[in-house]
């Protein structure tokens, strides 16, 4: 993995300097969370049961980076999180980079920045939307290589029939998402 660094006034500092990804976990309703910021923004929202995996994952999403554990710089990043997984009427308002994908998986991540709490969209639809109405399998591939979760809601996005689809996180942690955003 790559070098894993505590927090500290010069690391922080050195961070920019390196092009490092700086990080935190912390806690939430469905699970542990890490946020990653980049120099532009948000990079990184991960789900998961332990630690060590997001941290795995972090890496492996960004090879060559050096990555920095900085709790104290991130811990605003973490609270929004948390909140918004809890009253997700109150919105998600990060700075994002999502440079990591190609231009097809960015027009898509932008489409489902726009869709609202509360409701769903399916691929086919969200394909369509695109102006590529054959692409429904493209969009999926899209919403699975998502790093920003709930920054970029592809859990808003269900198949046809309105069953959820495999979600990069977990079904159940969807389904918990959707039915939280249902109550709003």
């Amino acid at each position: 993995m790559n070098l894993m660094q505590t927090n500290s006034p010069a690391t922080t500092s050195n961070a920019a300097a390196l092009d490092a990804i700086t990080y935190a976990i912390g806690e939430s309703a469905i699970g542990k969370i890490l946020v990653a910021r980049s120099d532009i923004g948000v990079c990184a929202i991960l789900i998961g049961s332990h630690a060590d995996t997001l941290e795995q994952d972090l890496g492996d999403r960004f090879p060559g980076k050096m990555l920095v554990e900085d709790e104290i710089t991130l811990r605003g990043d973490l609270a929004a999180i948390a909140r918004f997984i809890e009253t997700p009427d109150v919105g998600l308002d990060l700075p994002l980079d999502m440079r990591r994908g190609t231009l097809f998986q960015q027009r898509v991540w932008e489409e489902l920045r726009t869709i609202q709490c509360g409701t769903t969209v399916t691929y086919t639809a969200l394909a369509r939307r695109l102006g590529q109405p054959t692409s429904a399998r493209a969009v999926a591939t899209a919403c699975a290589a998502n790093a920003i979760a709930l920054g970029i809601p592809c859990h808003r996005v269900v198949r046809t029939d309105r069953t959820l689809a495999g979600y990069r996180w977990g079904v159940e942690r969807k389904r918990a998402l959707l039915d939280k955003e249902a109550t709003i």
